[in-house]
C-alpha cells in the first residue's frame, strides 16, 4: 500500500535545493517589501506573529529541522499568509550561496541551540564566519536580534558581535507581562520565563565602516 501524499506546502515551505542556485526576493514573496531573517525559526511563534503584526514586511525562517519547518509552514498556510515563508536547510549554506548582499533588513536569531557539551560546541551558530555572512546580506543599518536564556553562550554571542566590529549594540525596552499563552516572542521565552530563567537580550545595528 502507498503512504499517503505529502501535503503541499508551495510556496510556505521549500528547501535549498528547491530554489536552485539564487534567491531572489521580489520573485520569492511576489512584492519588493523589505525582508527579515528567523534564523532557526522552529515551531513559528515569532515569525507568525511577527508577519500578523507588520504585513508591510516580508518576514523568512530558515529552518533546518525540515519536520520542524513544515509545521510552521501549516499555520502559514492555514492563514493563507502572503508575507511569511520557510526555508528548510542551512542557515549558513543560505547566507553563503543563495541570499543576496545587502538584500535583507533584520536578522533574527532566538534561542539558539547551545550544544551543550563542549566538543559540539563547535556547531553553535554564532561563529565569527556566521557573523561575516551576516553583514554581507544585511543593508547598512539593518539589525541583528538575538535572545537567549543560556547566559554563558549570550556573554559569548556579545562577545563575537562586539570583537566584529562592524555592529553597533543598542538599548532594548524592558521586557513586558505577557497577556496571553501566545505574547511570547518565542516558544523557548516562554518555557524560559515559566521557568523563571533569566532571558539575555541583544540587538545590534550593521554600522559598516
Amino acid at each position: 500500500m502507498r503512504p499517503p501524499p505529502t501535503e503541499d506546502l508551495t510556496p510556505w515551505f521549500l528547501t535549498l535545493d528547491d530554489l536552485g542556485g539564487s534567491l531572489d526576493w521580489a520573485e520569492f514573496f511576489d512584492n519588493s517589501q523589505p525582508v527579515e531573517l528567523d534564523i532557526g525559526c522552529g515551531r513559528g511563534l515569532f515569525l507568525v506573529n511577527s508577519a500578523l503584526a507588520h504585513p508591510e514586511t516580508n518576514y523568512c525562517g530558515i529552518e533546518i529541522d525540515y519536520r520542524e519547518g513544515r509545521r510552521t509552514a501549516r499555520r502559514l498556510k492555514k492563514r493563507a499568509m502572503a508575507n511569511a515563508r520557510v526555508l528548510g536547510g542551512d542557515a549558513n549554506l543560505a547566507l553563503e550561496k543563495l541570499i543576496a548582499p545587502n538584500s535583507v533588513s533584520a536578522v533574527h536569531v532566538y534561542f539558539p541551540d547551545p550544544w551543550w557539551k563542549r566538543k559540539h560546541r563547535r556547531r553553535r551558530i554564532f561563529t565569527d564566519v556566521f557573523l561575516d555572512l551576516v553583514t554581507n546580506v544585511l543593508v547598512e543599518g539593518g539589525e541583528l536580534h538575538s535572545w537567549s536564556d543560556v547566559g554563558e553562550y549570550f556573554q559569548t554571542i556579545r562577545s563575537l558581535v562586539d570583537h566584529h566590529g562592524a555592529f553597533q549594540e543598542l538599548a532594548l525596552p524592558d521586557l513586558t507581562v505577557p497577556q496571553h499563552d501566545m505574547d511570547y516572542l518565542t516558544s523557548y521565552e516562554r518555557k524560559g520565563r515559566r521557568k523563571g530563567s533569566d532571558i539575555h537580550r541583544g540587538r545590534w545595528r550593521f554600522a559598516p565602516g
